[in-house]
């Protein structure tokens, strides 16, 4: 995963995001050959965020929980700012406070469609609206929030992965010079 990981995810993910800049990181790579071990704990996270991220990884990007993006994001966590460890946790409590508003149980305990109702809402986002009948967009605009920085970082880990490598085109015996359909005529650093 470390070796895919340098290149891989940068034309993919906002240069904004936090995974953009942990992803130049050779200290944490290097620690990402240790994902696959049998006795891996998290750095960052606790059991059930764990828990919840595997769910909703997999929901987001089918073949999440096979691709290790759990531990690679746990990995990538532990580096980064408060800040950003804050916002992390705050989008995973956001999608686990929503299922069971919907459906009494928690996002992992759901089945397929109602992960996918869940997720769906929180990346539509539609407007909520105050007594008097406007819409003020408050609370759901937070909520797809979270899911699109939830998404970043799952979207960002699993196309570093090998295995999201690969499915991009990318072969151990070949190196693109640029991306596939990438046509960025400034070119990437």
């Amino acid at each position: 995963m470390a070796g895919a990981a340098a290149g891989a995810a940068w034309p993919l993910v906002a240069a904004s995001h936090p995974i953009h800049q942990l992803l130049r990181n050779d200290a944490v790579l290097d620690e990402a050959e240790k994902l696959g071990a049998v006795d891996w704990r998290p750095l960052f996270l606790n059991a059930q965020q764990n828990e919840n991220l595997i769910a909703i990884a997999e929901s987001i990007v089918p073949g999440s929980a096979k691709a290790l993006v759990n531990r690679f994001i746990d990995l990538l966590l532990s580096a980064d700012t408060d800040k950003h460890k804050k916002e992390f946790v705050a989008g995973l409590a956001a999608i686990e406070e929503e299922a069971p508003k919907r459906f009494a149980k928690n996002f992992p305990a759901l089945d397929e469609s109602q992960k996918s109702q869940v997720l769906t809402e929180a990346s539509a986002s539609p407007a909520k609206k105050n007594s008097d009948g406007a819409e003020t967009g408050e609370e759901r605009a937070g909520l797809r929030e979270h899911f699109e920085n939830l998404k970043g970082w799952i979207s960002g880990a699993y196309y570093s992965s090998e295995i999201g490598m690969k499915e991009l085109g990318w072969t151990a015996d070949r190196v693109f010079a640029n991306f596939p359909g990438c046509e960025h005529p400034e070119g990437h650093n």
